[in-house]
């Protein structure tokens, strides 16, 4: 009978230079679409608070379109982190 050993990753553990560009700018991109969609559910709550509640509607929308491209750049990311 075989037993076989499981190596942990560890931080420069063969992860090309290419792959691991990749992720970081997976990363980049998450965190910059949530910094995003955070400012525009400020500015709606802002909006909401002077009574313009149009343009608190624009922003609100604005914020869940950055809200779903953070979260497809989070998905890549975890896929690529599934696969390694």
């Amino acid at each position: 009978m075989k037993t076989t050993e499981i190596k942990a990753r560890t931080e420069n553990d063969g992860i090309p230079n290419a792959e691991n560009n990749t992720g970081i700018e997976n990363h980049k991109k998450a965190a910059g679409h949530f910094q995003a969609a955070a400012n525009s559910h400020l500015q709606a709550a802002k909006h909401h608070e002077n009574g313009n509640h149009d343009k608190a509607a624009k922003c609100t929308v604005n914020a869940h379109g950055h809200s779903c491209l953070g979260y497809e750049a989070q998905k890549k990311d975890a896929k690529y982190h599934a696969s390694i």
